[in-house]
């Protein structure tokens, strides 16, 4: 198990993430999601033991990771920004981290290279970038890690590719109960892979839940009057950004949203639809007040 317990970590004076906490339990997958710079590198990084935090830690089998050679040779890091050394090849850099990970299996290397169809004698910074994060992703399967941290997984990746590393960290976690934490902008790849999702909003966590219950407290209805409506009507309801139209309405209901569509009905439309929102909506929603800040930013007078 992984256990982030309150972290907080800062760049001088720059609060980076701020009172993290969550856990990514045995053979699972949690999602770490937010928008460009709310700290999920930082915080892959402090999980990683790359980083000591500021205050709070993470534990890994109880232990504290950082500083702990032993726990981090269980554990491996895809970084979003790769470094080989100029003249390693795929294959001297799998000799590399078989030095350091003693589980490293080159029998699965090699099934690897093969699935992935690229060339092992070739040095790796020749390679495209969506090849790169190909090629540390197969270091990283090969050195059988009990715990695995992936930022931006699926970056420059063509839609096969992207299919195949799902199916292989998948198949991987099923055969060897590994944990994995994954972050990644693209939301919908996340919402198939994942078990958990942690969401990351203003440094701290915005969300923290099982995938199937990320829309749990959201619900998009749309709602038909036989008179025209207006905003006092839904006074007692608890939503979020409603339109009106004639005699129609349509809202984000929000908390207990069981109670708040009984309420809505007890106004007697003549009709009602819902839709459960996606996970980049959830997203989008949570994050509302940040893309609020642009509105009228290109208005003439």
């Amino acid at each position: 198990m992984i256990e982030v317990k309150n972290v907080t970590k800062k760049y001088g004076d720059f609060t980076a993430v701020e009172d993290i906490s969550f856990k990514v339990e045995e053979a699972s997958v949690t999602g770490l999601i937010g928008y460009n710079g709310a700290g999920k590198t930082t915080l892959l990084k402090t999980a990683a033991g790359v980083y000591k935090a500021d205050a709070g830690k993470v534990l890994i089998s109880g232990e504290d990771v950082y500083d702990n050679n032993c726990e981090r040779k269980r554990l491996f890091y895809v970084p979003d920004d790769l470094f080989f050394p100029l003249s390693a090849s795929l294959k001297s850099m799998a000799s590399y981290y078989a030095g350091y990970y003693k589980s490293f299996s080159f029998e699965n290397f090699d099934k690897l290279v093969k699935a992935f169809g690229l060339d092992p004698s070739k040095r790796v910074r020749s390679f495209s970038k969506g090849m790169q994060r190909q090629a540390e992703i197969i270091l990283g399967l090969s050195t059988m890690p009990k715990y695995m941290l992936l930022d931006e997984t699926f970056d420059g990746l063509d839609p096969q590719k992207r299919e195949l590393v799902k199916k292989l960290l998948l198949e991987y976690m099923s055969e060897t109960g590994c944990s994995l934490i994954i972050s990644s902008h693209n939301l919908p790849e996340l919402n198939e892979l994942c078990d958990r999702i942690v969401m990351l909003n203003g440094k701290r966590v915005a969300m923290s839940c099982d995938i199937g219950d990320v829309s749990a407290n959201t619900l998009m209805v749309s709602a038909i009057f036989e008179n025209a409506v207006n905003e006092e009507m839904f006074a007692g309801i608890a939503h979020q950004r409603l339109k009106i139209s004639g005699k129609g309405a349509s809202m984000l209901l929000v908390g207990d949203v069981a109670l708040q569509e009984e309420r809505l009905r007890a106004l007697s439309p003549t009709s009602v639809s819902t839709r459960q929102l996606s996970l980049e909506e959830v997203f989008l929603n949570e994050t509302e007040e940040s893309s609020r800040e642009v509105e009228g930013f290109f208005k003439t007078e």
